[in-house]
């Protein structure tokens, strides 16, 4: 018996903690609960607020029940937030402006109780298959902006249904003469007054039970007021400073088949929009609510769980005639801060939400407008501070003025418009905040970085001096039109900079994808590389981005597909030590041929020096008849021709020139204009002496001057004698 008491010492004093938690959670669930109901019952539906009341403490009944026997987070308590009570209104308010437009006449209550019953049922049933399909956790991929100024919208909404509350008025620009009259300025000025109050106190606070104790010292203070002045409680009820006490009414359940007999039918397409806003505030209200009682509760929650039970409370509440809520973080950590941590205490607040549609209507109507118009305007101001004012801090400009104009659309073109523009907006913002991030995480050279090959010290040399003509870039991120245009005017500068660059890689290692537009800018890096005789290599090729880039005939046999970084730049040290050391042996055959036309090698490497090399292909033009003559050239390597005008516009080779031989001498000395076309037939190897270079020589090394004049005569003396031959054979 001993052990027996022991043991349900502890269960009984967690129970009550359970029981006084629930209980200080519901003095918010009602308070909320009745601000809510004037919420949604303002304006035409006024006079079914009974019905109203009714609807809000069935849904928190039948959610919070549902959702404290199945939630991950067992002291979490459920009911209508501010921001589904908002959506709520709004489809509403929509549901009767369509039903007026079409009969003005039609009863709107039994259809507005369906509606929100259709709407919880659909949202709950969404609920549950994010939740089973793991989706639950796309909403948080939504661009913030799109989310904040949903939510922004939200908390407006809210402040403009509490204007209406106090005043019996909709705020609008052409209705503003409603609200010159004394006696309205004077409600929205007690109203603000105590949303400041409850500013001053309760927000700063958080205590358990300071929202209550304000909102009675306000009523109470309201009555003493009004005994002071001499007004009766009927008298201010009739000059709009209490609510007037609903009449009771019987709860109408929304399955009746009259009901849906007379249901509007034919406005649901135009609601789909309000429905599709009323599905993503309950699913980003659950989302958001839960990992913000993990991060205050210190708690894991089970998102995908909370989606499921959420969805399965809003499906209940639907079916017994609510609408749709979810985990109130408020509320919850009231709960958990009262010493509650089991399941009772949800139990307990649903228990207490029964109790209230019978002791709801009586209360209200000891309620001035200004203490629940209040509470309010403080919970719109809030909701419009947090994702208005405090979002500017953590935004870029750009997103924080998409913020504002998904807020503006939404206010003037609905939810709908808001989701779809915001969507593309967010989009818009992402890519040109994307494009600005570097897709380049860094570059090297040649002679800086190279291939794990050990080598020879001449080879060594050579990378050195030449290493220089591979440029690499080592690619990041996702490559799309706006990052992979960056990365195009970033190789056309670094050409510009670096004009001996022959070899270009780039390594797609850290690129996580690239889209088809992107192909483009590679496109004009290509015609930028080709132009200046470049190698493209590509290393660490994804086979998606590989597939992209061949579709636009970017990778073809010209640019090389490398596996590893490290063998592209082993491939490329090859070329660049082959190309070196045939270039050595060129100019060596150079110097040999000089050292014979000058009879010295000094003579030799200074007129190598002063010339320039040129390397042509078949059929490319040298020089064109009437150009200035300001140069000749010395063929090392292949074959040209002589070319002049014939008939029909074509030309006749006169005479072909291989290696070893000289072009251009004499109009070098006589500067005449060239009256002939020069013309590869084979790839060629020349060197060129400009006129400049020449009179250099004769200025500063006369005596090579010399030897070059006399070797000018020596060749036209050869021409001329092989001229006459030709003639004196022609005249046979």
């Amino acid at each position: 018996m001993v052990d027996l008491t022991i043991s349900s010492a502890p269960r009984l004093k967690t129970a009550v903690n359970d029981i006084l938690g629930g209980t200080a959670a519901s003095v918010l669930t009602v308070t909320f609960g009745l601000s809510y109901a004037l919420l949604i019952f303002s304006g035409p539906l006024a006079a079914n607020l009974s019905y109203g009341i009714a609807a809000t403490f069935i849904a928190s009944a039948a959610l919070g029940a549902v959702i404290a026997l199945g939630s991950s987070l067992p002291f979490a308590i459920a009911a209508p937030e501010s921001s589904t009570a908002a959506m709520t209104a709004i489809l509403a308010s929509s549901l009767i402006e369509r039903m007026a437009a079409t009969d003005p006449a039609a009863p709107v209550l039994g259809p507005v109780i369906v509606t929100f019953a259709l709407a919880s049922i659909v949202t709950g049933i969404v609920l549950c298959a994010f939740g089973v399909t793991r989706m639950g956790r796309t909403i948080r991929y939504v661009p913030y902006p799109v989310v904040g100024g949903f939510l922004g919208a939200t908390g407006c909404l809210i402040l403009l249904g509490a204007v209406r509350v106090i005043t019996g008025h909709r705020l609008q620009l052409g209705g503003l003469d409603q609200f010159a009259n004394a006696m309205t300025l004077y409600e929205l000025a007690a109203a603000c007054a105590m949303a400041l109050v409850l500013y001053l106190t309760w927000h700063r606070s958080r205590t358990p039970f300071g929202l209550p104790l304000i909102l009675i010292a306000g009523t109470i203070a309201a009555h003493i007021v009004f005994w002071l002045i001499g007004i009766s409680s009927t008298e201010a009820q009739a000059a709009g400073w209490t609510f007037q006490p609903p009449p009771p009414a019987s709860f109408l359940f929304p399955w009746n088949p009259k009901e849906l007999g007379h249901y509007p039918w034919y406005a649901l397409p135009d609601l789909a929009g309000n429905l599709i806003a009323v599905i993503f505030v309950t699913a980003s209200s659950t989302l958001f609510n839960a990992t913000g009682l993990e991060v205050a509760a210190h708690r894991e929650a089970d998102l995908e769980r909370e989606l499921n039970v959420t969805g399965i409370a809003n499906i209940l509440s639907g079916a017994v005639g609510g609408y749709t809520g979810c985990i109130s973080v408020s509320r919850s950590m009231l709960n958990l801060n009262g010493g509650a941590t089991g399941r009772l205490s949800g139990l307990t607040a649903a228990a207490i939400s029964v109790l209230m549609l019978e002791l709801a209507p009586k209360l209200l109507g000891y309620m001035p407008k200004f203490v629940l118009g209040g509470l309010l305007i403080y919970l719109g101001a809030d909701t419009v501070h947090k994702w208005i004012a405090q979002s500017r801090r953590r935004l870029s400009r750009l997103e924080y003025l998409s913020l504002l104009a998904i807020i503006a659309i939404i206010l003037q073109w609905g939810f709908v418009a808001g989701i779809l523009i915001g969507v593309v907006i967010g989009c818009a913002t992402f890519a040109l905040s994307a494009s600005r991030i570097d897709s380049i995480k860094f570059a090297f050279d040649g002679s800086e970085y190279r291939s794990s090959l050990d080598r020879s010290r001449d080879d060594q040399a050579v990378l050195s001096a030449h290493g220089g003509k591979i440029r690499g870039l080592n690619l990041q991120s996702y490559l799309f039109f706006g990052s992979a245009n960056r990365l195009y005017q970033h190789v056309k500068a670094l050409l510009a900079r670096h004009p001996e660059c022959r070899y270009l890689v780039f390594d797609f290692k850290l690129v996580t994808g690239i889209d088809s537009s992107a192909a483009y800018s590679f496109a004009q890096i290509k015609r930028a590389a080709q132009e200046r005789g470049i190698r493209l290599v590509l290393v660490h090729l994804p086979a998606a981005a590989e597939k992209a880039l061949r579709s636009s005939e970017f990778v073809s046999r010209d640019v090389s597909v490398i596996s590893e970084l490290d063998h592209a730049l082993e491939w490329c040290e090859n070329e660049i030590i082959a190309q070196h050391q045939g270039r050595a042996e060129e100019e060596a055959n150079l110097r040999d041929w000089f050292t014979k036309i000058l009879g010295s090698e000094g003579d030799a490497i200074e007129l190598i020096d002063r010339c320039a090399r040129l390397e042509v292909d078949a059929g490319e033009t040298i020089v064109r008849a009437g150009d200035a003559a300001d140069s000749m050239h010395f063929i090392l390597d292949g074959r040209v021709g002589i070319m002049v005008p014939a008939d029909n516009g074509a030309t006749t080779r006169v005479r072909s020139l291989g290696r070893y031989t000289t072009i251009g001498e004499m109009g070098l000395v006589s500067q005449a204009p060239r009256s002939a076309t020069i013309q590869a037939e084979i790839a060629s190897v020349l060197y060129v002496l400009g006129t400049h270079q020449f009179e250099a020589i004769k200025a500063e090394n006369p005596a090579l001057g010399q030897k070059l004049l006399t070797y000018f005569v020596t060749v036209m003396a050869e021409r001329l004698t092989f001229a006459n031959r030709t003639i004196a054979v022609l005249r046979r």
